[in-house]
């Protein structure tokens, strides 16, 4: 039959089959990164009637996302290594279809407990997606030209899911409620799986799960579940704290414990000998800068525009959606200057232009239009277009095949923590930049004879003012790093692709 003709790799990895072409996989893998990244941000608009309907307070409605942010950033590199081992195709089906199920059950959750478990259970099974969609990408394009255009369109895929999010999920909130934003998953989670049934290369007949690095794998996870926890509370405990405190001991304490394990066992969750690879450590560096830098700045984009410009959720929505749709063109079109340019040109061009787009937006204020606020985020857009999808096929190819999920775990491990701690230290930064602009304001501010009823309002216009000054020093700080960034990529030196007679010979010795 069609569907079982399979063309094994060299490495004894099944590639793709000579009916299925590699941009049907691509296709296929699309629509699981859409739906995990769409899930991300959709629920933020839900918050609000979730409170009312379970009557609990924000605080403790921000679990549903923390819960969520926390489980798969854990098990995105376990999900990664099990790819590798038993096959990615196996993987990634089992994360659709388990994403369907919890999403049906997160619906119907009769009370907040058991929808944060489900929100927990959510996550953790869609981090099963993400590293092995990569990887199969990078199984099936062997051409490194058609390989960065790949990743270009998925980076579009990604990027098109965080503006999806508030467009779809409005409407249904508003029609129906905050359940529909779980249930519509039902029909794309469907799609998803009969595409990866039809479209995606046969695993091999034979897996290595009694092999797999459970306790490094537990290891692994309490400590990342100790940092994702810290980074996103606490700026509510306060970093000082004793929570925060016994959260940075633990992240330490099992870190360490992690590291020495996986030096003792054979075939560890993460192979600490890619901290040799440059290639690989240079990408996850500048990808952790960059995404600190665009997830700590844009996370408060929104709530600028809401707060002091008087946007709704709606048109916030709207507004992001030019940026979208730049990345959405100009990430496949980013291949083209690799083709012409080394990889690290395109990325550094493309942080720097990042980092112009984001000064661009220092200077904020309560008169800025929309079209004003446009013109730097599509600019924005367009810089990290350009180097997004070479980073990600530099991190990703810079491996051997047989390890490319782990790869992909650990790039997407640094996108998840990366974009925690830019929120965190962004946010932080944001309050304490109020809080000193509040003095310096109220200490140059001179009240002559004000009329009786401005004398309560002053103090609160100090306040504003404050606060909208300090979004322009947030921004100014976000350039500064992203500036940092483009001169860190000139680092990425992409080799070339790993011989496959070198791939054959080191599966044959792993066997």
């Amino acid at each position: 039959m069609a569907g079982d003709d399979v063309r094994a790799g060299p490495d004894g990895r099944a590639g793709a089959s000579p009916d299925r072409s590699p941009w049907a996989v691509l296709t296929t893998v699309m629509v699981g990164t859409l739906l995990i990244g769409l899930d991300r941000t959709i629920i933020n608009l839900a918050i609000p009637d979730v409170i009312k309907d379970f009557d609990i307070t924000v605080s403790t409605a921000g679990w549903l996302a923390t819960a969520y942010i926390i489980s798969n950033a854990v098990f995105v590199p376990v999900f990664g290594k099990l790819g590798d081992m038993i096959g990615d195709r196996r993987v990634y089906t089992a994360g659709m279809f388990g994403f369907l199920v919890t999403s049906l059950l997160c619906g119907l959750a009769p009370n907040f407990g058991t929808l944060v478990v489900f929100r927990v259970l959510q996550g953790l099974i869609g981090a099963a997606v993400f590293p092995t969609g990569l990887s199969l990408i990078t199984r099936t394009f062997t051409d490194r030209k058609a390989q960065t255009q790949a990743f270009g369109i998925w980076t579009s895929a990604f990027a098109a899911s965080f503006v999806i999010g508030p467009l779809v999920g409005g409407p249904l909130i508003d029609a129906f409620s905050w359940r529909w934003i779980f249930f519509i998953n039902f029909p794309i989670c469907l799609v998803g799986i009969a595409m990866s049934r039809r479209l995606l290369p046969r695993d091999p007949q034979s897996g290595r799960l009694h092999a797999f690095d459970w306790e490094g794998s537990v290891l692994l996870g309490v400590a990342l579940a100790a940092l994702v926890l810290v980074l996103e509370r606490g700026r509510d405990w306060g970093w000082t704290s004793p929570v925060s405190l016994a959260a940075y001991v633990t992240v330490v304490v099992f870190a360490v414990w992690f590291v020495q394990w996986e030096r003792r066992t054979d075939d560890p969750v993460i192979d600490l000998r890619l901290a040799r690879n440059r290639v690989l450590v240079n990408s996850l560096v500048v990808t952790f800068i960059s995404f600190s830098a665009m997830m700590g700045s844009m996370f408060l984009l929104p709530n600028f525009a809401q707060t002091y410009l008087g946007y709704s959720a709606t048109k916030t929505g709207l507004l992001l959606l030019p940026m979208a749709l730049t990345m959405m063109i100009v990430s496949p079109l980013s291949s083209r200057l690799t083709t012409r340019f080394p990889a690290r040109f395109s990325i550094t061009i493309g942080m720097a232009i990042a980092a112009v787009a984001m000064y661009l937006l220092h200077g904020l204020d309560v008169r800025t239009t929309a079209l004003e606020l446009t013109f730097p985020m599509v600019l924005l857009a367009f810089g990290l277009a350009l180097g997004f999808a070479p980073l990600t096929a530099a991190a990703t190819t810079s491996v051997p095949s047989r390890e490319a999920g782990m790869a992909s775990g650990i790039l997407n491990l640094t996108r998840n923590v990366a974009g925690a701690m830019g929120i965190a230290l962004f946010g932080t930064l944001l309050d304490n930049t109020i809080e000193n602009r509040v003095l310096d304001i109220g200490g140059a501010t001179v009240i002559r004879a004000p009329a009786p009823d401005m004398g309560a309002m002053i103090p609160q216009l100090i306040v504003v003012k404050a606060q909208i000054e300090a979004y322009g020093h947030v921004f100014a700080a976000a350039a500064a790093v992203m500036l940092l960034c483009a001169f860190v990529a000139l680092t990425v030196r992409l080799g070339a692709r790993r011989p496959t007679q070198l791939e054959a010979a080191e599966a044959a010795s792993a066997a």
